[in-house]
């Protein structure tokens, strides 16, 4: 399948593009970004060619990987969509419950995974595994403190980021991992913090819950990512993120291209971001 990657940030150069240039069944057409030089620089590095034009990329590709901030990738992927091409999406896939659906509206007809990065690794995926074997569980919890305010952290240069805080950066994951675990939630609290700290209580549909703290702007020493369940089995903690990113990216491609085939819609498609994209929504309102 050919593919076209729009972005040329970190997440672009640590995940996306290294990921697809792995992919046997990938053709990495050319890489579009807000910045030619860099665009000029990660296509050569990924052994491809930049594109100046954006819908001239559309022209050439089967499907578009993205990699941009959410209200510009929601406006440029719904392009795509309606050109029909498919759709590797990064999370949140829009800052707005309206701009959300009128992708889904969009992608009706074209296959669409979002990177929720644990639900693609392999360790991840054997964990939430074992613990749906397991049953029994009474809730859990997610701890995920980071410090952008550190030289050394390559996304603390995001503009995004540091303007919609945890809750829509992390926020997204919280959700998806959570509910990997236990399952859809039905409700959401959101309580502030200092800062960008938010606490989150959800419930699932199952009558758990679950919390979520998170924060972007921890001191260095209290950085941490911490999911675990608890109930009649004792706890069961989720296993650490291992360093490459490019490993699950490569996954979540070779399951859009299966889904693509198969006509059958990936479990976490763009219907499912559009949901995380609510949630994130009713917990902003609770915030304001």
């Amino acid at each position: 399948m050919r593919f076209g990657l729009v972005g040329t940030g970190p997440w672009a150069s640590m995940a996306h593009g290294p990921g697809l240039v792995t992919v046997e069944e990938v053709e990495l057409v050319g890489v579009w970004g807000r910045h030619a030089e860099r665009a000029h620089r990660l296509a050569q590095q990924l052994g491809s060619t930049a594109y100046d034009d954006y819908p001239a990329l559309l022209r050439r590709v089967d499907a578009v990987a993205f990699s941009v901030p959410p209200d510009i990738q929601a406006a440029m992927a719904t392009e795509a969509a309606k050109a029909g091409k498919h759709l590797l999406l990064d999370k949140p896939v829009a800052t707005s419950v309206g701009a959300a659906q009128a992708l889904v509206d969009a992608a009706r007809d074209v296959a669409s995974v979002v990177f929720f990065t644990d639900r693609f690794m392999s360790s991840s995926r054997a964990w939430f595994a074992e613990v749906r074997r397991t049953g029994g569980w009474r809730g859990a919890w997610m701890r995920w403190f980071s410090a952008l305010q550190q030289p050394d952290n390559p996304f603390g240069a995001s503009l995004w980021r540091r303007e919609r805080g945890a809750l829509w950066d992390t926020g997204p994951h919280a959700l998806s991992t959570l509910m990997a675990a236990l399952g859809p939630v039905t409700a959401v609290a959101a309580t502030a913090g200092e800062g960008d700290l938010v606490n989150l209580v959800l419930r699932h549909e199952s009558g758990v819950t679950s919390t979520a703290t998170l924060t972007q702007f921890a001191p260095p020493a209290a950085e941490t990512y911490d999911v675990t369940l608890w109930g009649s089995a004792g706890f069961s903690s989720m296993p650490q993120r291992p360093g490459r990113l490019d490993e699950p990216l490569a996954v979540a491609a070779r399951e859009l291209i299966a889904a693509a085939e198969s006509g059958k819609p990936h479990l976490v498609d763009v219907r499912f971001g559009a949901r995380v994209v609510e949630l994130l929504t009713q917990a902003q309102e609770q915030l304001d």
